[in-house]
């Protein structure tokens, strides 16, 4: 079990990921704060098709370019099991050999870092081999569904309900999970508005959707009209919650 001795600041030879919730600066965790302002690396993932890393514009004014190493691993999405692998393969080494020299290394990521998270290949590829699991630690931070549910004043459970996270990728098994549970959350909603919208109008559920884009960040944005929304543009970070029903308790 990790005492807190490995929170409190970060030690020399250690890794740790790091979620900074989902982009306002005030929901950075103390504990990531601490990490973060005392770690000698700071490694922020940048997919390829983006200008900033958000995570590193999250993190912004706690960071010290002065006396911090700052690597920006540029990444590529696609799905492409191998070419994934060999792009994390390269920033695990990169990280690994900063800890064996010595450093405190923190990589961050939007949001938590176990929750459809790229610190979840860093970490696959550094426990093959690359550094012990004595020296990975992990922080959670404030994910955008739980940013989302706030933002729209939406509680997502409450008794005996169940609440379902899942990509909207796949509509067959979006139409599934509607039958088995009370509260839906999509990630990566963006580019499924329009069938999500016929599929919900269908079940009767069209009503029952918001959609919020950028939790907590400077071009956010709130819709609760799915079909008008999928006339416009929305990112790779666009979150629908559906609220289904409630389960009463079992008597």
């Amino acid at each position: 079990m990790k005492t807190p001795f490995f929170f409190s600041s970060a030690q020399k030879g250690h890794f740790y990921a790091v979620g900074v919730g989902p982009g306002a600066s005030d929901l950075v965790t103390l504990r990531a704060v601490n990490l973060i302002k005392s770690a000698d690396v700071i490694l922020a993932p940048k997919s390829e098709s983006s200008s900033d890393s958000l995570a590193l514009t999250a993190v912004e004014t706690i960071i010290n370019r002065s006396r911090q190493e700052i690597i920006e691993h540029i990444y590529e999405m696609k799905r492409d099991r191998e070419a994934t692998r060999r792009c994390w393969r390269a920033a695990a080494e990169t990280a690994a050999q900063r800890c064996l020299d010595g450093k405190s290394v923190v990589q961050i990521t939007i949001g938590d870092p176990l929750i459809y998270s790229t610190a979840v290949y860093l970490h696959a590829e550094l426990s093959d081999g690359l550094l012990g699991p004595d020296r990975i630690h992990f922080v959670p931070g404030i994910s955008a569904f739980q940013a989302a549910g706030s933002i729209l004043g939406l509680p997502l459970a409450l008794q005996e309900d169940r609440m379902l996270l899942m990509t909207a990728t796949d509509l067959a098994q979006v139409e599934a999970a509607l039958d088995n549970c009370e509260t839906l959350v999509l990630y990566k909603a963006g580019k499924y508005l329009k069938q999500l919208a016929d599929l919900l109008e269908k079940r009767g559920l069209y009503e029952n959707a918001k959609l919020v884009c950028y939790a907590e960040q400077g071009d956010r944005q709130v819709c609760t009209d799915l079909r008008s929304a999928a006339n416009g543009r929305y990112g790779y970070m666009a979150t629908v919650i559906i609220s289904i029903g409630r389960k009463q308790w079992r008597s």
